[in-house]
Order: structure tokens, then C-alpha cells, then sequence
């Protein structure tokens, strides 16, 4: 199973001084040293973290794979066709929400998302839609010509102990259901050492998206640790 290595805190903590360290490019480096597999980033409308300079510079650097999650708008849309990253996942965006919530209505917005995964395909990147764990969601996905799905692991890792069981199942069910579509399969969101392992052991999730739990934990031993120890963990 592959890893990739959300690095938007390592931008936060920089937006934070507007200083010009700690450098996302040399996290991004630092995580495929230690084995990653692939470098994650947000660009947000309001820009919160990562710039449009850092995708610029991740582009001329990132080895493994570079991955940008962004709103399915006509602005992300142009940038995504210049800048070129390897996949570009589209997810849901709210002004004010502190992180992501919840997955797209591929449903309620199909022809929307059909045009934007039309153009970014046309510009020869690949295309993932954040989604939650509905099946219709997922039928959808492939329907706007989405090449693979992640699977929102935010309310598994949100719920209590005794229910976390009947989540897992839900990423289960909805994993063998992408790859009934023919859809790559990832998952992330809300993952931490502590709870990856029952998804990791999910068949068919071939990556797990990973930021806030390895830079947070990056702060205390390191960056390049970090992502071992986590890489360590995801192996069944």
C-alpha cells in the first residue's frame, strides 16, 4: 500500500509568520527520502497555506507523485493545466470549515464535475474525487469519467470506540464497490498511528493520504521518521 504524505501544515505554520520557513518543498523532499510515496498539497481559494509558488516549485521537484486536492472551479481548473501535477483530486470546499468535511455530491453536481474532470483528463492529469462512503457516489465517480475515488475516512476516524468497527466496514463495502467500477482506490482523512491499521488492512485501498497526524508528529521526532513509523504501521 502506498502513502502519501499530506504536507499543507508544514505551509500553516509558515502562512502563520508569513515567514519564508519551515519550506514545504524540502518536507516534500524529506518525506519521499523516507520512504513516501507520494506528496499531497491543498490549494485553497483563500490560499491558507499552500501557494500557487509552492505547486510551482513541488512540480520541478516531487520524484514519487504529486497530488493536488482543490474545488472543481474554473480557477483551480486553469492552474491545475499549467502547473501539470500527476493527479489532481477535487473535493469539497466551504470558506470557513477548518479542514475538509465530507465528501463531494458527485449525485447533486454530476454534470458540473463531469466538464471539470473532462478538462483536467484533457490536460492529460489524472482525476480522483473525494467521496464519501455511499455507493451511489461511487457509481457516479465513474459515470463523470473519474479515474479513481478516495474514500473519506473522516467518520470512522471521528467515531467512538464501539462504533468505529460498523464504519470500517462502510470503507470496506465501498472500497469493493469502487473497484467494481473499475476506479482506482484511496482513502484518507482524519488518520492517525493509532487508528490506520484497521483501514491499511482494507483489500483493495491501494493509498492511504496522510498530513496532520505526520507533521504533528514530525514536530516531536522528525519529518523523516515520522513517515516511517507511519509507513510501519500500514504495513498488514
Amino acid at each position: 500500500m502506498r502513502l502519501g504524505v499530506n504536507i499543507d501544515h508544514v505551509a500553516t505554520v509558515r502562512q502563520a509568520r508569513r515567514a519564508p520557513e519551515p519550506e514545504p518543498v524540502t518536507a516534500a523532499l524529506l518525506a519521499e527520502l523516507a520512504g513516501a510515496h507520494g506528496i499531497t498539497v491543498h490549494l485553497r481559494g483563500d490560499r491558507r497555506h499552500i501557494q500557487e509558488r509552492d505547486l510551482e516549485l513541488l512540480r520541478q521537484v516531487v520524484a514519487t507523485r504529486l497530488n493536488v486536492e482543490m474545488a472543481a472551479t474554473a480557477e483551480m481548473i486553469e492552474i491545475a493545466a499549467r502547473v501539470k501535477p500527476d493527479q489532481v483530486t477535487l473535493v469539497p470546499e466551504q470558506p470557513q470549515e477548518l479542514t475538509t468535511t465530507g465528501g463531494l455530491d458527485v449525485v447533486r453536481h454530476a454534470g458540473d464535475l463531469e466538464r471539470a474532470v473532462g478538462s483536467l483528463r484533457g490536460a492529460g492529469i489524472r482525476t480522483s474525487l473525494f467521496i464519501d462512503t455511499d455507493v451511489s457516489q461511487i457509481e457516479r465517480a465513474a459515470q463523470v469519467g473519474a479515474q479513481a475515488v478516495e474514500i473519506n475516512t473522516g467518520p470512522y476516524a471521528d467515531a467512538a470506540e464501539d462504533g468505529r468497527g460498523a464504519q470500517r466496514d462502510r470503507v470496506a463495502r465501498a472500497a469493493a464497490a469502487a473497484g467494481g467500477q473499475g476506479l482506482e482506490v484511496l482513502a484518507g482523512h482524519g488518520l492517525t498511528y493509532r487508528n490506520v491499521g484497521p483501514i491499511a488492512a482494507v483489500a483493495g485501498i491501494e493509498e492511504l493520504n496522510i498530513g496532520h497526524s505526520i507533521v504533528a508528529r514530525a514536530v516531536l521526532v522528525g519529518l523523516e521518521r515520522a513517515v516511517r513509523e507511519m509507513l510501519v504501521l500500514m504495513d498488514p
